[in-house]
């Protein structure tokens, strides 16, 4: 049998849909719009930045002959290297690194495991517990610093963890109130991330015998990992940046968080605001770092469920 070709009849092409006039040039128009509204803002963020590592570099006589928005004579690194040395930055970046990784370490495990508590476990009551966690952050910190300085002195510490025999004027004051502190926001962030996460996983490994201490540490926490990064960059920032706490209860000056100790290069009639510049500078540098090398899980974990319909 066979067709004549006259009885074939083909399917009609679509008519393609024709593009407004105008339309791609309007977009690119919108597009670089938003671009130099972005740089303008990021602009706006980074001039303090830009301003003190530009002061940093110029002697004092010059920018206040000149001013700071003047044309630099020479450029050096003189004032890093004088902040460095006269401030002792090296025992007082110790003492923050003290504060900040074990504080960073021990806030996200006793928060990924209350958060798991809450978001997994159904216990009775869990959304109540939530809510005190959360509450804890809506209280400025200023309104406890008497109460806590009262019975910070009053609580005894043997003398291998504390010279002062009191938790007073110790670095586990300032790591027991930043911990205390952050917790909240820890727990909050990550029991509503476990939440997101298919309970079908928990069921299988409950048949196959696992018990909690097992869902927590191999099945749920591998799968927090992008939230457990982008906390732990906050954190570290947070801790590391504070200000408050270290000049609060520690008294003994070789025991001061970095940011605290940069008190030591103002002088009593004078202070070099270059070399302080200088200094600002090398304190944020370990921040930047840090954010740098957790960069990627850190978006990562801002942008989890973006793509989720």
């Amino acid at each position: 049998m066979t067709v004549s070709a006259d009885r074939i009849t083909r399917p009609a092409h679509p008519a393609r849909p024709t593009r407004p006039a105008g339309g791609a040039p309007g977009r690119r128009r919108g597009r670089f719009g938003v671009h130099a509204f972005l740089l303008a803002v990021s602009l706006a963020f980074l001039a303090p930045l830009l301003l003190a590592v530009y002061a940093s570099l110029r002697p004092y006589e010059e920018t206040a002959r000149d001013g700071y928005f003047s044309l630099p004579s020479r450029l050096s690194l003189d004032y890093y290297r004088q902040a460095f040395s006269d401030s002792g930055m090296g025992r007082y970046f110790l003492n923050s690194l003290l504060i900040a990784v074990p504080g960073v370490l021990v806030t996200l495990f006793l928060a990924s495991f209350t958060a798991f508590a809450v978001a997994r476990l159904r216990l009775r009551g869990s959304m109540v517990l939530l809510m005190v966690f959360t509450a804890g952050n809506l209280l400025p910190q200023q309104v406890i610093v008497t109460p806590l300085y009262v019975l910070f002195n009053k609580v005894p510490l043997p003398y291998w963890m504390s010279d002062s025999m009191t938790l007073y004027d110790s670095l586990w004051a300032v790591l027991a109130v930043q911990i205390a502190f952050q917790l909240g926001f820890c727990v909050f962030v990550l029991a509503n991330f476990m939440r997101t996460l298919p309970q079908e996983i928990l069921e299988a490994a409950i048949v196959d015998g696992a018990g909690v201490w097992t869902r927590y540490r191999h099945v749920t926490l591998p799968l927090c990992r992008p939230a457990l990064a982008a906390l732990g960059t906050l954190q570290f920032t947070w801790m590391y940046n504070d200000f408050l706490w270290g000049l609060v209860f520690l008294s003994t000056g070789d025991k001061l968080p970095v940011t605290s100790a940069l008190n030591n290069l103002r002088g009593q009639f004078f202070t070099d605001y270059n070399l302080l510049a200088a200094g600002s500078v090398i304190v944020a540098l370990p921040t930047i770092v840090v954010f740098l090398l957790l960069q990627r899980h850190f978006i990562a974990g801002l942008t989890l469920g973006a793509n989720k319909g």
